[in-house]
Formats: structure tokens, C-alpha cells, sequence
């Protein structure tokens, strides 16, 4: 039976992640100083200290979440327990291809950093929106939209909730029409633009030039990647659905279907938040999912080891 590493994406930010952290674990420590260093611009006081105006801000938020997840990681490995296969939601695969030993810390810092500043440039300038549809079924929701311009389905994270991407307009009438289907709720997400949608384009033709530069090496785990919920250790392929990533659902219910149907029996939800062990359950309730992203959650667990 195997252990998974899954790691959270965008919104599983909150002021004072990692404070803990930093404070307790040597490992967590390095991490962040490395990170401010590499950045250029203090991670550590941002995640500590706020404020949520400016953690919020993709630009921002996306290396704090990374940073944050990989200072856990780097704690667990410390300790010893390490994963049989990993994965991440959307941002959160960049700590996975990390702890897979794909791509080195640095790298992969300066892919997020780069990832963050192309999808708000463009969100600045294409402005775009998402939405969260509960309650109906993924299939439901695609035959939905499929009739409707500059909106797609971007995130399927439950078989019973489904995230939509597009123009704000396009949104909102799409989540009117999906009530009218029987959706239970339409909730507005905060985000700044259309993330996973074709109007990424010009951001995911900007991270590739980025891309180009860092290399990807054979991950000694193997990796899921959000474009194919496919296991790969092919680093070309990493490369090309990277790319692909920005403008392509995050295929999230399939990620955890795998997972189950490959034999694990267990995952752990490394980084802030709470996020992924909710959407697990309702996936694949065998599954035993904990959350190791406070100093109590990482204590607890090192008491069963």
C-alpha cells in the first residue's frame, strides 16, 4: 500500500502560514531564507505577517504556497517519511515535481515566480473570473458550456463540484444557466482572472520561454500530472504539460481515482490548508487523507511513525 503526497494550490493561503514552522524546524527555516533570497522580495514576512491583500495577490500568493508546502516536505523528509507518489492541484505541482526530484527547489521557485507574474499580467489586462458549481455532475456542466463563447470548465475537483473559467459575463450567465439545471450553488471565486482557460494563452506562451530555461530531470517517483491524471517520469513530458497546465483543466477527481485504483491507501496533504483532504473524501473515501501543514499536524504524525 502506498502513500501519496498531495499538494494544495491558490486559495489554500492564509496570514500566519508557516509562522510555526519557521519557528519550530530548522529545515522549514533554510527553506524560507532560501526562498527571500532567491526572490528578491520577503516571502517570509508576507506568509507570516500579511497582509491578505498582498498574500492574496497571485503574484504573490502562488510562491508563498509553494514555499510553504516545500518547507513541510522538507521537514517530513527530514524525519524520514517520504511518498510513493505525488501530486498537486494546479500551483501545487510544482512542490510535487519538486519532491519527485524533477525539478530542484530553486528552479522550481523561480517557475512559480515566473507562472504567477504571467497569469496576473494577462488577468490585468483580459480581465476573467472563476466560479465554483456544486452539486451537479461534471457531464451536466460540460454539455452546459459547450454551447456558450469565452467559458470553460476549468478544475474538476469532486464528481460533484466543478469549477468554470471565462469572461465575467460569460461566467455569470453560465452559472445562471447551471442553477437553472439544478446546480445547488454557484460561489464566485476570488481570483483575479480566468485561470486554466484559453484566455491563459499569451501567459502560457510567456512561461514556456521561462520554462525553456530550468531543467527537468527523471523524477525518482513517479509524478500525476493535473493535464492527463496519468502517471508519468518523463521529463519531456513534464515540460510540454507544464505548458499545457495554464490553459487546461485541472482533471483533479481522476488524480484521486488513479491513486485508488493503483493501491494507496493513504495520502498526505502537504502545505496550508485543508483543501485537498475535503475533495479526497468525497473522491475516494477508502482513502485516508491527513493534513500536514501546522507544527501540531507534523508532531502528530511523527508520534505514529
Amino acid at each position: 500500500m502506498g502513500i501519496a503526497f498531495l499538494f494544495p494550490g491558490q486559495g489554500s493561503q492564509y496570514v500566519g502560514m508557516g509562522a510555526d514552522l519557521f519557528a519550530e524546524f530548522p529545515a522549514a527555516r533554510r527553506t524560507y531564507e532560501d526562498a527571500d533570497a532567491l526572490l528578491g522580495w520577503p516571502v517570509t514576512s508576507t506568509s507570516f505577517a500579511g497582509p491578505a491583500e498582498t498574500l492574496n495577490d497571485t503574484r504573490y500568493t502562488q510562491p508563498a504556497v509553494f514555499v510553504h508546502s516545500m518547507a513541510v516536505f522538507e521537514i517530513l523528509r527530514q524525519h524520514g517519511i517520504r511518498p510513493d507518489v505525488v501530486a498537486g492541484h494546479s500551483l501545487g505541482e510544482y512542490a510535487a515535481l519538486c519532491a519527485s526530484g524533477a525539478l530542484e527547489f530553486g528552479a522550481a521557485l523561480r517557475l512559480v515566480a515566473a507562472r504567477a507574474a504571467a497569469m496576473a499580467d494577462v488577468a490585468s489586462r483580459k480581465p476573467g473570473t472563476m466560479a465554483a458549481v456544486v452539486g451537479l455532475d461534471e457531464r451536466t456542466v460540460e454539455k452546459s458550456v459547450q454551447g456558450l463563447r469565452d467559458v470553460v470548465v476549468a478544475n474538476y475537483n469532486a464528481p460533484d463540484q466543478v469549477v468554470i473559467s471565462g469572461a465575467e459575463e460569460a461566467v455569470g450567465n453560465a452559472g445562471t444557466a447551471l442553477s437553472e439545471l439544478g446546480a445547488k450553488r454557484i460561489v464566485p471565486l476570488k481570483v483575479s482572472g480566468a485561470f486554466h482557460s484559453p484566455l491563459m494563452a499569451e501567459a502560457a506562451r510567456v512561461f514556456a520561454d521561462a520554462l525553456e530555461r530550468e531543467e527537468i530531470s527523471t523524477p525518482g517517483i513517479p509524478v500525476i500530472p493535473n493535464v492527463t491524471a496519468k502517471r508519468t517520469t518523463d521529463p519531456e513530458e513534464i515540460r510540454s504539460l507544464l505548458v499545457e497546465q495554464i490553459t487546461s483543466p485541472v482533471r483533479w477527481t481522476d488524480t484521486v481515482r488513479s491513486l485508488a485504483s493503483s493501491g494507496s491507501a493513504s495520502c498526505f496533504e502537504v502545505g496550508p490548508g485543508r483543501v485537498l483532504q475535503g475533495l479526497v473524501r468525497r473522491i475516494a473515501p477508502s482513502i485516508t487523507t491527513t493534513t500536514v501543514g501546522t507544527t501540531a499536524e507534523i508532531r502528530a504524525l511523527l508520534k505514529t511513525q
